[in-house]
């Protein structure tokens, strides 16, 4: 397969003296548990009709009851490698590090299938997403079917708040596979909803995710301190983020409880030989030269990121520099990592620095669409950005991206349009004299180079069938095209439909059979990109003329309240250098980098050329809508051999695809390196299937570039693990229930008692009562670390409950600042008044993140300017008017969770425990339910709270009345009349039906 060849040449040898070394081995105790004694017990083999299993590869049939007459589980793992692989985790607890591509869900799908078809099992999935529980799903049903497994249940989603705490503990005691969100399952492991000892195992799917104080550690550490005989298995396909910061893969195993990885890279021994020892996919390498305007761009692009970079290592930030380079620069990833390294210092950072931060994203997201999107988008995408990137009224030049101003940037911008259209030259004028362009412009609509080498690959195909019109294998006939996204499917969906629709000048001009071209679809993309752009001038004048509006008033404020201080008598001329006609003419109003602009009459004539002609209005456009009716005199479904399917890349989904549509050709027309191997898995597992796979790049891009980057560093990652699993120290973790229980009691004594202090010991363990929402954050997993006895509640007033009189309010600074502009910490502190002698308002900030408000302000010079008339809109000035507004309330400054944490402790000292009954109680009206209020989504109630018109009083009718904003905004006059008033009503409807065209 087309791989980079450190990838094929990785050496085996170190990964049999390490990964596979016996003395790196421990023994589990999940083999002690119950489902694994009776797993190799005899049984009678009964045969089950599997013909609607054949596509998942050959099946391995493996008993699992003792009981003689069922019939065995069948699994489907027809390569070597996922053999090994399962029979590992039936035999001990492991975290599974697999690359990219070779079917990691396939082997815990057929893992959970093994448990699930034993019946009496309790097995909780954390970590899917929704497509992989639907996967799941639809795979363990069809394995139970061809197993005919009568005691398997399938899998069972707990996903959502609206399933009622009695569903939940009803579907706990009947057992199964559960796949819950991570939220939730925590609740209810604390709650003893679900009793952790009552589960048979854990199932984590990406484990990378996992850190210290992530929800799912919180989860893995309470199953583990409470069930030491379940199993615990960790899965992942990502390999990176296992190899940064100190000791990275203990401190995962750490978080995991668990003590033995199995590493499987794809150049592990039994993975090449699973994939290289049988035929191989046929496969034809295709390089695409760019053109040359793309070429152009591209460096002009790369030189932009460079000069960025540059001016990154001169601000001075005191941070590694060493892996800024241009390579680098390619991954995606490459500046979240500079953000997430200048965020502790984000507040001494220059605005000109923040913005160059910015400026990377959108230089890399300005190359990925040079490759993937048609020359009209790109230049139209190109000039969103430009006009993104223009400053507001009363900014100055120093303000703005510097990359725009670099000769590079203009290359880049002007290249852009001359793949568009260019000027035409005038009768008599040479082409290369300064008046050769007169007030007209030429269509010029450049293609991709990939579309006619997708033509030709297409008739090659065509060809090949005509000549061998019978499969000579179990595959169809099948065209796959795979690409990165949707856009790109429906680009080219779009080519394709149209590439043989040719004018008729075009067959006149042209041969009998022309080629194919994408010349109609590009000219109707043309013209409706300059109707856009005139809509988008008269949006952008709009929306420019009411910020200058806004700023006039401003000033005119201003100069109302400062009076003449710093400015010349009215009846004194000001001498202006360059004189009277400099002094007319004046600035541009923006001061901002004012592109070259096509003038009406060339639009005009532009517009005159690319008109539709007689044949373009006859062609018929993609029907949008169809009511089916009589579908059967109409439509008929194709043949396989004769579908063309084009398909994004969706990660793990792929496998799905490969195996239902059964494709005898595949076309990649981007690389991507976990695709390849899930081609490769895919003809090793099905010997009677062929397959030929076209794959195309463009050479010497960034695409290139790109994948070859990635397959290095997935190798090297790998390398890094199995040298450091070689040197790797294996944790023993203590048992605490096997601690001595007066040692406990000793530990909770407090013997820091001053003169006339009470004694306070005890071994009840700390308490606090804990909001079900605040589970979103990390603060309840380090409460629990520091031996906290967390509570969950539904709170009606506050957050955190620590003791009976003590309530705290915890806002994050985002949060803070919503709170503020809603209104909705002023209730919050006032009922916390009410029912608390000693409330409190805790403001925590991001460990990773500065300690300090200044990078919450307001970077936009033109809003500052504009706020800071007004200094009650600051957010330092709301805290100091809530402080007076409420003398009672005392604010907690904490500069991370775990500080967090330490002050709870301390606030706890030597004081009663709280009473959860009496919290939930606390807020509440006479027979109201506290988990009435959750049903509520709260972004949506911020939303509607800054509609105008809406008020606290008339906010809980709008919800209760209408489902959601989009029902809110379709309303009629009259029917918001009805709801909330004739004068709030009309404030809202006059909102959503503005035209932002309008003065």
């Amino acid at each position: 397969m087309p791989v980079h060849p450190s990838e094929e040449e990785a050496p085996g040898g170190i990964y049999e003296k390490i990964a596979k070394d016996p003395s790196t081995t421990t023994t589990s105790t999940a083999s002690d548990h119950e489902t694994h004694a009776n797993e190799h017990a005899p049984n009678a083999s009964a045969k089950a009709s599997a013909a609607h299993f054949q596509s998942k590869g050959p099946q391995i049939p493996m008993n699992m009851d003792g009981e003689s007459g069922k019939p065995p589980v069948k699994l489907s793992l027809p390569l070597e490698y996922q053999q090994d692989l399962f029979n590992e985790l039936r035999s001990e607890d492991e975290l599974i590090l697999l690359a990219r591509g070779l079917g990691l869900l396939r082997v815990v799908i057929n893992l959970l299938h093994s448990y699930d078809a034993a019946g009496n099992n309790l097995i909780v999935i954390v970590g899917a997403d929704d497509r992989e529980n639907g996967w799941i799903g639809e795979a363990l049903a069809e394995h139970a079917a061809v197993s005919r497994s009568p005691m398997a249940r399938g899998l069972s989603q707990v996903n959502t708040e609206a399933m009622s705490v009695g569903t939940r503990e009803k579907m706990y005691s009947q057992g199964g596979i559960f796949s819950i969100t991570s939220r939730i399952l925590v609740v209810d492991l604390l709650s003893k909803l679900l009793n952790p000892e009552t589960v048979t195992g854990l199932v984590v799917l990406h484990s990378e995710r996992i850190v210290a104080v992530s929800i799912e550690a919180f989860i893995i550490r309470i199953y583990r301190q409470m069930n030491k005989a379940g199993f615990l298995k960790a899965f992942s396909d990502n390999p990176e983020p296992f190899t940064t910061g100190f000791a990275p893969l203990a401190s995962m195993m750490r978080n995991l409880f668990l003590r033995k990885p199995s590493l499987w890279p794809r150049f592990h021994v039994t993975v090449a030989k699973s994939l290289e020892g049988r035929k191989k996919a046929e496969v034809i390498e295709l390089e695409v030269p760019m053109t040359d305007g793309m070429r152009d761009i591209q460096n002009a692009v790369l030189e932009c990121v460079e000069v960025s970079i540059g001016e990154l290592r001169k601000a001075g930030t005191g941070l590694e520099l060493d892996d800024w380079t241009l390579d680098s620069a390619l991954h995606k990833s490459f500046d979240l990592s500079i953000r997430r390294q200048l965020d502790p210092v984000w507040h001494r950072v220059s605005f000109r620095t923040r913005q160059i931060v910015h400026d990377l994203t959108v230089l890399r997201s300005i190359l990925h669409a040079l490759l993937t999107y048609d020359a009209v988008a790109f230049n139209k995408y190109l000039d969103t950005i430009l006009a993104a990137h223009q400053p507001p009224p009363g900014s100055t030049r120093h303000n703005q991206s510097p990359w725009l101003f670099l000769d590079a940037a203009n290359t880049i911008f002007e290249t852009a349009k001359r793949r568009v259209y260019s000027g035409k030259p005038s009768e008599g004028e040479a082409p290369g004299s300064s008046d050769a362009f007169s007030d007209s412009l030429r269509p010029v609509l450049e293609e991709q180079p990939k579309w006619s080498l997708l033509a030709e690959i297409l008739d090659e195909i065509e060809r090949d069938s005509y000549l061998n019109p019978t499969p000579r294998d179990d595959s169809n006939g099948t065209i796959l095209l795979m690409c990165s996204d949707q856009g790109t499917c429906s680009q080219l969906r779009e080519y394709l439909q149209n590439m043989h629709f040719h004018s008729s000048e075009d067959i006149l001009n042209g041969d009998d059979e022309p080629k194919p071209s994408a010349t109609f679809m590009m000219r109707r993309k043309l013209r409706n990109y300059l109707e856009w752009k005139k809509a988008f001038a008269r949006v952008s004048a709009s929306l420019f003329a009411e910020n200058q509006k806004v700023l006039d008033g401003f000033n005119d404020q201003r100069g109302n309240s400062g009076g003449a201080r710093g400015k010349g008598p009215p009846n004194k001329r000001r001498r202006v250098r360059g004189g009277a006609a400099a002094a007319g003419a004046g600035r541009p109003v923006n001061s901002s980098l004012q592109m070259a602009e096509d003038k009406e009459s060339q639009v005009a004539s532009l517009m005159a050329d690319i008109r539709p002609t007689d044949a373009d209005t006859v062609h018929k456009e993609e029907i949008a809508v169809d009511n089916l009716d009589d579908m059967e005199d109409y439509f008929e479904l194709y043949e396989m051999q004769d579908l063309l399917v084009i398909h994004p890349y969706d990660g793990d989904m792929d496998e799905h695809v490969l195996e239902e549509v059964r494709p005898r050709y595949v076309i990649m027309y981007e690389p991507d390196a976990a695709f390849i191997r899930r081609v490769e898995v895919y003809r090793s597992s099905h010997e009677d299937r062929n397959v030929r796979v076209y794959f195309m790049y463009y050479g010497g891009s960034v695409e290139e570039q790109r994948y070859l980057s990635a397959v290095r560093r997935e190798k090297d990652a790998f390398t890094r693990l199995i040298k450091e699993k070689g040197n790797m120290a294996v944790t023993l973790t203590l048992d605490g229930a096997s601690a001595d229980p007066q040692e406990q009691f000793l530990r909770t004594v407090n013997t820091r008692i001053a003169g006339g202090g009470r004694i306070a010991a005890t071994a009840e363990p700390p308490r606090v009562v804990v909001d079900v929402r605040e589970f979103r954050s990390s603060l309840p997993s380090l409460l629990h670390g520091r031996s906290m006895v967390v509570v969950p509640c539904m709170l009606t007033v506050g957050d955190y409950v620590l003791t009976p009189t003590i309530c705290i309010e915890r806002k994050s600074v985002r949060d803070l600042i919503s709170s503020f502009k809603n209104g909705r910490l002023f209730n919050q502190a006032e009922t916390m008044l009410q029912h608390y002698k000693n409330p409190m308002l805790l403001i925590e900030f991001d460990q990773n993140k500065s300690f300090t408000l200044d990078p919450f302000a307001d970077s936009n010079s033109f809003e500052k300017s504009i706020k800071s008339a007004d200094d009650s809109r600051d957010l330092q000035s709301k805290i100091v008017l809530l402080t007076i507004a409420f003398p009672r309330l005392k604010i907690i400054w904490s500069s991370s969770p775990y500080q967090t944490a330490e002050i709870f402790a301390e606030l706890k000292n030597k004081q009663e425990e709280p009473d959860p009954i009496k919290a939930v109680q606390v807020g509440l009206g006479l027979g109201e339910d506290p988990y009435v209020q959750q049903s509520f989504n709260t972004t949506p109630q911020d939303m509607l709270r800054a509609v105008p018109g809406v008020t606290a009083k008339n906010m809980m009718r709008l919800i209760l009345e209408v489902a959601d904003l989009r029902e809110v905004s379709n309303l009629r006059e009259a029917e918001l009349d009805d709801l909330i008033g004739r004068e709030a009503g009309r404030q809202v409807y006059r909102f959503f039906n503005r035209s932002v065209l309008d003065d």
